[in-house]
């Protein structure tokens, strides 16, 4: 079953003028969104990559199999050494993650600003 989550990758810079990688997702995130979480996240060049912004602003649903992904994802970029920061998430979602242990790996914030600021 095909997937109806999209990720879009852009290129953004910190404040730092460093060079940051946001992955923008849409739609719900399930264990059909395979390709566009980890896929989107795995085409990024990981000796250049070095700081990532998830933006979930424009997803209205995340099940356990779509965090068990997000899960994966975050800790390939722990073990590539990189830094990931969050925003958008609803106020339900930001209590999930925290309780699953998802602010080991990344910090969450409410907005862009404050999710860049931090890179």
């Amino acid at each position: 079953m095909p997937s109806d989550t999209k990720a879009r990758v852009h290129q953004l810079t910190s404040a730092t003028g460093h060079a940051v990688a946001a992955l923008r997702f849409e739609g719900d995130i399930a264990s059909t969104s395979k390709d566009a979480v980890l896929g989107s996240y795995q085409s990024l060049p990981k000796e250049t990559v070095e700081l990532v912004l998830l933006d979930f602003s424009k997803v209205e649903y995340i099940n356990s199999s779509g965090i068990a992904l997000i899960i994966q994802m975050l800790i390939e970029a722990s073990n590539s050494g990189q830094k990931v920061s969050t925003f958008g998430l609803s106020q339900h979602f930001t209590k999930v993650f925290t309780m699953v242990g998802i602010t080991k790996y990344s910090q969450i914030f409410p907005n862009e600003v404050d999710a860049l600021a931090a890179l």
